[in-house]
């Protein structure tokens, strides 16, 4: 894995980590929203699902 690259999965992931604590922020400031926790969870899940594929794909693996 090149520099770049590298430095694109590590961006990504702080990315991920931002979104996904603002998504269970909101959620949890939010009464009308239930499982503030399960939402959280979530986000971070279907992140690293993403992360998964991309990685997969630019080792050629996928």
């Amino acid at each position: 894995m090149s520099t770049l690259a590298l430095l694109l999965v590590v961006l990504l992931v702080v990315v991920m980590a931002l979104v996904s604590g603002v998504v269970a922020y909101a959620v949890h400031r939010s009464p009308a929203l239930n499982g503030p926790v399960m939402a959280g969870v979530t986000t971070v899940a279907t992140f690293a699902a993403i992360l998964a594929v991309v990685v997969a794909a630019g080792s050629g693996n996928a």
